[in-house]
């Protein structure tokens, strides 16, 4: 993906992208003065944010899912 189709794929500003991209901050890379992003890797990052910043509340999900899963099985 290009920088500009990432930009719309996040629903931010590409000067955002370009700025994440140099910072390391997202994965890229650079080929020439164009930067590239795999779309896989991108959709795995968004995850790995997410589960980043809302880990109590999936520890919380998972605890109900786990505790629901155990009774139903015994």
């Amino acid at each position: 993906m290009t920088l500009e189709e990432v930009a719309r794929y996040l629903k931010v500003k590409p000067q955002t992208i370009y700025t994440w991209a140099q910072a390391k901050r997202i994965p890229a890379a650079k080929l020439g003065k164009e930067w590239r992003f795999k779309k896989s890797i991108i959709d795995e990052w968004i995850v790995s944010h997410m589960d980043e910043k809302f880990s109590d509340i999936i520890e919380r999900q998972r605890g109900r899912t786990g505790g629901q899963g155990s009774q139903e099985t015994v």
